[in-house]
């Protein structure tokens, strides 16, 4: 079974490069964020059309989640149900054959003085909480997207420099490796454990992709049972070199189910 995720920052401005890349590469399941269309207008025919099975929850301009699958969905469900904000357009479950599959779209934060910040810490916990209620750490439950953390230092050009960054301060990294201790294995660390390899790369960087200068913010985390079935996990630069490319590209992990 082939799994990827993928920052789209706009379906409706990137689905031909996402369909291009799926006919290339074929994945049992592709999960997506930042679709920022309504559910209206989400391109479902699309992917109908070339044989898979979607599901989405979005808005206009921002956020937004989906799920595309070559398999029949069991169950869905969007957002949190602990009586706080449920941001439906940032977190989708699904069970899909042998497997539950959760894709989220965490917050970026902004600043680290930002009240945004303070919900994303928030957004982990509550996050490691509906783990704790729905699924235990020995079923095949794979976590992925576009988490706006890099964990280590290894995951960024420059470390050094980004000890405030939302995306690298050490709550961020703490609270993160905490829903991480709940039951997960970093695949893509699994199969990789040195430095240099990147999922997103800023707009505003010029060559960055050429450069190499980009962040691990993006991942593929699965618990014990199925990160042992793993059989590789790797970063597609390719669709990030391409024109109206995103600034985020497609990891992409195999396991043998």
């Amino acid at each position: 079974m082939r799994i990827a995720t993928f920052n789209a920052n706009s379906i409706r401005s990137r689905i031909e490069a996402v369909l291009k890349w799926m006919a290339e590469n074929r994945p049992d399941i592709l999960a997506i964020q930042e679709t920022k269309v309504e559910d209206a207008e989400f391109p479902a025919l699309a992917f109908s059309e070339v044989g898979y099975h979607v599901v989405f929850r979005g808005e206009k301009s921002y956020n937004g989640v989906a799920i595309a699958s070559n398999h029949q969905f069991q169950e869905v469900s969007f957002g949190f149900d602990d009586g706080g904000p449920a941001d439906e357009t940032r977190l989708l479950c699904a069970r899909i054959g042998q497997i539950v599959v959760v894709n989220t779209y965490v917050p970026q934060g902004r600043d680290i003085d930002h009240p945004m910040y303070k919900y994303k810490l928030e957004w982990f916990r509550r996050l490691k909480a509906l783990f704790d209620r729905r699924f235990t750490p020995r079923a095949r439950l794979v976590w992925v997207g576009d988490m706006n953390v890099a964990p280590e230092a290894i995951d960024i050009h420059n470390a050094e420099s980004q000890a405030n960054h939302v995306c690298h301060h050490v709550d961020v990294r703490r609270a993160f490796a905490d829903v991480v201790a709940w039951g997960f294995v970093d695949v893509f660390r699994k199969h990789h454990p040195e430095a240099g390899h990147y999922t997103f790369f800023d707009y505003r960087t010029p060559k960055a992709v050429e450069r190499n200068m980009g962040w691990r913010v993006d991942h593929i985390l699965a618990t014990p049972p199925l990160a042992k079935l793993s059989k590789d996990c790797w970063i597609d630069l390719k669709p990030r070199v391409q024109p109206k490319a995103s600034d985020h590209t497609f990891l992409v992990a195999d396991f043998s189910i």
